[in-house]
């Protein structure tokens, strides 16, 4: 395991460390990818928790239940697995599959101003939320926005009109007063 990684702003995070499983040293992950496990399809992951920084590498992984337990090259003691808790498990940006015109990863959707359809400023898209049924899209106020409202915002066609990456900005079929 080493410390070098790449930048962090070339990093996307793709789940956490939650807790260790079992007494072979092997950890509870909890997976943002879409299906869960495919974030067993990386092999080579960077763990980071605030300047701490780690470089592993996947061994095995398995679905269970709403979790993935992990085994890491290397860790095979419980306690040392235990100080992994916590920690984020990123990859580079480089690596991730190419998604098909329309589509976007979350964090292309983060930082985006949103604005309506009469050109209102609703604020800045600040995360998304996972709710089953949809996605939800949490927009929080920013400089210049209508007013200091968050906002949750259903991420669906019916909602979101148009995503320009480019100019950062993100058209909505939202009321300002929603």
């Amino acid at each position: 395991m080493s410390a070098m990684s790449a930048p962090s702003d070339e990093l996307v995070v793709i789940g956490k460390i939650v807790s260790v499983h079992g007494v072979r040293g092997d950890v509870k992950v909890y997976s943002f990818t879409d299906p869960i496990d495919n974030l067993l399809d990386y092999r080579r992951w960077t763990l980071r928790r605030g300047d701490e920084v780690k470089q592993v590498e996947l061994v095995k992984g398995r679905l269970q239940g709403k979790i993935l337990v992990a085994s890491l090259k290397g860790l095979t003691d419980r306690e040392v697995a235990r100080t992994y808790a916590d920690f984020e498990i990123c990859v580079p940006r480089s690596e991730l599959p190419a998604l098909d015109d329309g589509e976007y990863y979350w964090y292309q959707l983060q930082g985006l101003k949103v604005l309506n359809q009469a050109g209102q400023l609703l604020g800045q898209v600040d995360h998304l939320l996972e709710t089953g049924a949809n996605d939800v899209l949490v927009v929080k106020p920013c400089a210049g926005s209508l007013d200091d409202r968050e906002r949750l915002l259903p991420y669906t066609d019916h909602c979101v009109l148009k995503v320009d990456l480019d100019s950062g900005e993100m058209q909505v079929d939202w009321d300002a007063d929603f």
